[in-house]
Protein backbone atom coordinates (compact mmCIF):
# COMPACT_ATOMS: atom_id res chain seq x y z
CA UNK A 1 0.00 0.00 0.00
CA UNK A 2 2.49 2.11 0.88
CA UNK A 3 4.28 1.81 -2.72
CA UNK A 4 0.99 2.51 -4.28
CA UNK A 5 0.68 5.56 -2.73
CA UNK A 6 3.95 6.66 -3.15
CA UNK A 7 3.35 5.90 -7.07
CA UNK A 8 0.69 8.17 -6.79
CA UNK A 9 2.35 10.98 -5.34
CA UNK A 10 4.59 11.00 -7.97
CA UNK A 11 1.93 10.93 -10.33
CA UNK A 12 0.55 14.27 -9.14
CA UNK A 13 3.91 16.03 -8.76
CA UNK A 14 4.82 14.78 -12.37
CA UNK A 15 1.06 15.77 -13.41
CA UNK A 16 1.91 19.91 -12.60
CA UNK A 17 4.72 19.71 -14.62
CA UNK A 18 4.31 17.18 -17.39
CA UNK A 19 0.55 17.83 -17.91
CA UNK A 20 0.60 21.82 -16.98
CA UNK A 21 -2.96 23.70 -16.57
CA UNK A 22 -3.31 26.36 -20.04
CA UNK A 23 -3.03 29.90 -18.76
CA UNK A 24 -6.26 30.82 -19.57
CA UNK A 25 -7.82 27.93 -17.63
CA UNK A 26 -5.61 28.74 -14.60
CA UNK A 27 -6.57 32.26 -14.76
CA UNK A 28 -10.26 31.34 -14.45
CA UNK A 29 -9.97 28.73 -12.51
CA UNK A 30 -7.06 27.69 -10.42
CA UNK A 31 -5.33 31.54 -9.55
CA UNK A 32 -6.34 32.70 -6.05
CA UNK A 33 -8.40 36.36 -6.26
CA UNK A 34 -5.16 38.23 -4.43
CA UNK A 35 -3.12 37.28 -7.67
CA UNK A 36 -4.79 37.83 -10.65
CA UNK A 37 -8.02 40.42 -10.77
CA UNK A 38 -10.16 38.22 -13.05
CA UNK A 39 -10.45 34.95 -11.54
CA UNK A 40 -13.11 32.94 -11.43
CA UNK A 41 -16.34 33.58 -13.82
CA UNK A 42 -16.27 36.88 -14.88
CA UNK A 43 -18.79 39.24 -12.55
CA UNK A 44 -20.33 42.00 -13.27
CA UNK A 45 -17.85 43.84 -11.16
CA UNK A 46 -14.74 42.76 -12.86
CA UNK A 47 -16.19 43.01 -16.53
CA UNK A 48 -14.65 45.63 -18.59
CA UNK A 49 -16.58 48.90 -18.72
CA UNK A 50 -15.46 48.95 -22.28
CA UNK A 51 -16.93 46.00 -23.56
CA UNK A 52 -20.36 46.46 -21.43
CA UNK A 53 -21.07 49.97 -23.96
CA UNK A 54 -20.11 48.18 -26.81
CA UNK A 55 -22.90 45.19 -26.37
CA UNK A 56 -25.06 48.15 -25.51
CA UNK A 57 -24.40 49.80 -28.70
CA UNK A 58 -24.42 47.07 -30.96
CA UNK A 59 -28.23 45.83 -29.43
CA UNK A 60 -29.31 49.69 -29.71
CA UNK A 61 -28.07 49.37 -33.34
CA UNK A 62 -30.12 46.40 -34.33
CA UNK A 63 -33.16 47.17 -32.46
CA UNK A 64 -33.41 51.07 -33.13
CA UNK A 65 -31.57 51.31 -36.54
CA UNK A 66 -30.66 54.73 -37.97
CA UNK A 67 -33.72 56.10 -40.27
CA UNK A 68 -32.53 57.50 -43.57
CA UNK A 69 -33.11 60.39 -44.23
CA UNK A 70 -36.20 62.05 -46.35
CA UNK A 71 -35.76 61.60 -50.13
CA UNK A 72 -35.17 65.10 -51.74
CA UNK A 73 -36.20 64.02 -55.68
CA UNK A 74 -38.45 67.12 -55.49
CA UNK A 75 -35.37 69.37 -54.63
CA UNK A 76 -33.48 71.06 -57.25
CA UNK A 77 -29.61 72.51 -56.56
CA UNK A 78 -29.90 76.45 -56.96
CA UNK A 79 -26.85 76.66 -59.09
CA UNK A 80 -27.21 73.99 -61.41
CA UNK A 81 -25.40 74.16 -64.77
CA UNK A 82 -27.88 71.89 -66.47
CA UNK A 83 -31.62 71.52 -66.92
CA UNK A 84 -32.83 68.22 -67.54
CA UNK A 85 -36.57 67.89 -69.20
CA UNK A 86 -38.09 64.19 -68.65
CA UNK A 87 -40.84 62.76 -69.52
CA UNK A 88 -42.03 61.09 -66.01
CA UNK A 89 -44.01 58.54 -66.94
CA UNK A 90 -42.00 56.86 -69.52
CA UNK A 91 -40.52 53.76 -67.56
CA UNK A 92 -36.82 53.51 -69.08
CA UNK A 93 -36.53 57.17 -69.39
CA UNK A 94 -36.78 56.96 -65.58
CA UNK A 95 -34.48 54.53 -65.00
CA UNK A 96 -31.67 56.77 -66.55
CA UNK A 97 -32.81 59.64 -64.80
CA UNK A 98 -33.28 57.43 -61.32
CA UNK A 99 -29.37 56.91 -62.09
CA UNK A 100 -28.42 60.55 -62.96
CA UNK A 101 -30.43 62.26 -60.08
CA UNK A 102 -28.21 59.66 -57.39
CA UNK A 103 -25.43 60.44 -59.14
CA UNK A 104 -26.10 64.05 -58.65
CA UNK A 105 -26.71 64.11 -55.21
CA UNK A 106 -22.44 64.61 -54.53
CA UNK A 107 -22.75 67.38 -57.47
CA UNK A 108 -25.98 69.02 -57.27
CA UNK A 109 -25.33 70.27 -60.97
CA UNK A 110 -28.73 69.13 -62.61
CA UNK A 111 -32.10 70.26 -62.80
CA UNK A 112 -34.71 68.13 -63.14
CA UNK A 113 -37.79 68.76 -64.60
CA UNK A 114 -40.68 66.23 -65.55
CA UNK A 115 -42.59 67.47 -68.49
CA UNK A 116 -45.60 65.25 -67.67
CA UNK A 117 -46.48 67.21 -64.36
CA UNK A 118 -49.62 69.53 -64.49
CA UNK A 119 -47.25 72.12 -63.34
CA UNK A 120 -44.70 72.23 -66.55
CA UNK A 121 -44.53 75.84 -67.63
CA UNK A 122 -42.95 76.47 -71.02
CA UNK A 123 -42.84 80.05 -69.91
CA UNK A 124 -39.84 78.62 -67.26
CA UNK A 125 -38.12 76.22 -70.17
CA UNK A 126 -37.26 78.67 -72.80
CA UNK A 127 -40.40 78.48 -74.49
CA UNK A 128 -40.80 74.53 -75.07
CA UNK A 129 -43.76 72.96 -75.07
CA UNK A 130 -45.02 69.45 -73.89
CA UNK A 131 -45.35 68.26 -77.82
CA UNK A 132 -41.80 69.71 -78.60
CA UNK A 133 -39.94 68.11 -75.76
CA UNK A 134 -41.67 65.15 -75.92
CA UNK A 135 -40.52 64.19 -79.36
CA UNK A 136 -36.89 64.21 -78.29
CA UNK A 137 -34.94 64.47 -75.06
CA UNK A 138 -34.05 68.46 -74.52
CA UNK A 139 -31.80 69.86 -72.18
CA UNK A 140 -31.27 73.49 -71.12
CA UNK A 141 -27.82 74.91 -69.93
CA UNK A 142 -27.19 77.66 -67.43
CA UNK A 143 -26.91 80.19 -69.81
CA UNK A 144 -30.70 79.20 -71.74
CA UNK A 145 -28.47 77.29 -74.75
CA UNK A 146 -31.12 74.31 -75.37
CA UNK A 147 -29.81 71.02 -76.47
CA UNK A 148 -31.26 68.23 -77.65
CA UNK A 149 -30.55 63.76 -78.70
CA UNK A 150 -26.91 62.71 -77.86
CA UNK A 151 -25.68 66.43 -77.28
CA UNK A 152 -28.04 66.72 -74.17
CA UNK A 153 -26.59 63.44 -72.71
CA UNK A 154 -23.72 64.24 -73.07
CA UNK A 155 -23.56 67.64 -71.74
CA UNK A 156 -25.66 65.71 -68.38
CA UNK A 157 -23.13 62.94 -68.11
CA UNK A 158 -20.53 65.72 -68.07
CA UNK A 159 -22.28 67.35 -65.13
CA UNK A 160 -21.88 64.31 -62.53
CA UNK A 161 -18.70 63.39 -64.29
CA UNK A 162 -19.43 60.76 -66.58
CA UNK A 163 -18.96 62.45 -69.39
CA UNK A 164 -16.17 59.91 -70.74
CA UNK A 165 -19.58 57.40 -71.84
CA UNK A 166 -20.42 59.78 -74.32
CA UNK A 167 -16.88 61.43 -75.41
CA UNK A 168 -16.59 59.46 -78.39
CA UNK A 169 -19.88 61.36 -79.54
CA UNK A 170 -17.66 64.88 -79.84
CA UNK A 171 -16.69 63.29 -83.32
CA UNK A 172 -19.00 64.74 -86.03
CA UNK A 173 -19.38 60.95 -87.49
CA UNK A 174 -20.78 59.26 -84.26
CA UNK A 175 -22.15 61.99 -83.09
CA UNK A 176 -24.00 61.95 -86.34
CA UNK A 177 -24.65 58.14 -86.59
CA UNK A 178 -25.34 58.63 -82.64
CA UNK A 179 -28.20 61.23 -83.30
CA UNK A 180 -29.83 58.65 -85.66
CA UNK A 181 -30.17 55.74 -83.64
CA UNK A 182 -31.17 57.73 -81.05
CA UNK A 183 -34.20 59.37 -83.31
CA UNK A 184 -35.50 56.00 -84.29
CA UNK A 185 -35.73 55.25 -80.57
CA UNK A 186 -36.90 58.67 -79.65
CA UNK A 187 -39.89 57.95 -82.67
CA UNK A 188 -40.60 54.63 -81.22
CA UNK A 189 -40.27 55.08 -77.41
CA UNK A 190 -44.15 55.50 -76.58
CA UNK A 191 -44.77 52.08 -78.54
CA UNK A 192 -42.24 50.30 -77.72
CA UNK A 193 -42.72 50.95 -73.92
CA UNK A 194 -46.66 49.77 -74.07
CA UNK A 195 -47.97 53.47 -74.45
CA UNK A 196 -50.47 55.28 -76.64
CA UNK A 197 -49.32 57.10 -79.95
CA UNK A 198 -48.04 60.52 -78.61
CA UNK A 199 -51.74 62.08 -80.56
CA UNK A 200 -53.14 60.19 -77.85
CA UNK A 201 -51.24 61.30 -74.92
CA UNK A 202 -51.97 64.84 -76.62
CA UNK A 203 -55.31 64.56 -76.76
CA UNK A 204 -55.56 62.53 -73.20
CA UNK A 205 -53.19 65.92 -72.13
CA UNK A 206 -55.84 68.25 -73.40
CA UNK A 207 -58.97 66.92 -72.36
CA UNK A 208 -57.84 66.43 -68.74
CA UNK A 209 -56.81 70.22 -68.87
CA UNK A 210 -59.78 70.91 -70.24
CA UNK A 211 -61.77 69.04 -67.19
CA UNK A 212 -59.33 70.88 -64.86
CA UNK A 213 -60.39 74.22 -66.03
CA UNK A 214 -64.10 73.45 -66.29
CA UNK A 215 -63.97 71.65 -62.79
CA UNK A 216 -61.11 73.34 -60.94
CA UNK A 217 -60.11 69.37 -60.09
CA UNK A 218 -58.01 67.22 -62.25
CA UNK A 219 -60.51 64.45 -62.76
CA UNK A 220 -57.82 62.14 -64.54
Amino acid sequence: MAAIRGAVSIGRKANSSLFPVPRYLRTRFHVPAASHPFHGPISHAHRPSGLKYQIRAIHEATVNPVAPSKDDVGKSPDNWKVKMLYDGECPLCMREVNMLRERDKQFGAIKFVDISSDEYSPKENQGLDYETVMGRIHAILSDGTVVTDVEAFRKLYEAVDLGWVYAITKYKPIATIADVVYGVWAKYRLQITGRPSLEEVLEARKNKGEACNDSKVCKM
